[in-house]
């Protein structure tokens, strides 16, 4: 491998993302895999499900 490459991945591996940070990961990759499947997938409606689940977990006492 390429020892620039090996650095990258090396400090990628030491970052920890912030739970903002983990979210927006989580539904920019639901996203890509959806929209890949149905193109009239759009980031509002991935928002919107997460949100609706983000409430459901609250209201049952399940946050995060």
């Amino acid at each position: 491998m390429d020892r620039e490459l090996e650095k990258l991945l090396e400090r990628a591996r030491k970052i920890v993302m912030t739970p903002e940070q983990e979210e927006e990961q989580r539904r920019s990759f639901a996203f890509g895999n959806l929209h890949f499947e149905d193109p009239t997938v759009t980031r509002e409606m991935i928002d919107a499900a997460a949100e609706t689940l983000e409430a459901e977990k609250v209201a049952h006492g399940r946050r995060k």
